[in-house]
């Protein structure tokens, strides 16, 4: 049975890359019933689906996507750090 569950980290790794790729039936059933037992997982499931659409409707109104033009440096250097902290500490 443990051949078609996956744990959280394996669930959401497999929901972003099935943003840019088919998942093969195996990842498919396996991350279906992840998702019908483990609300935190369908919730980042949904933000994901949220975040893509809005993207996607932000590029079709032709803007630009600079979210850093108007931050200060040192707003940008306090996020730029503490993006790499989360992942070194993820790795």
């Amino acid at each position: 049975m443990k051949l078609w569950m996956f744990n959280c980290k394996e669930v959401t790794r497999m929901l972003s890359d099935s943003m840019d790729r088919e998942l093969s039936f195996h990842q498919r059933v396996g991350l279906g019933m992840h998702l019908l037992m483990c609300k935190f997982c369908s919730r980042y499931q949904k933000q994901l689906l949220f975040l893509r659409e809005t993207i996607h409707l932000h590029a079709a109104r032709g803007e630009d996507i600079e979210p850093f033009t108007t931050l200060p440096p040192e707003a940008r250097e306090r996020i730029k750090r503490y993006i790499h902290n989360v992942l070194d500490k993820s790795e």
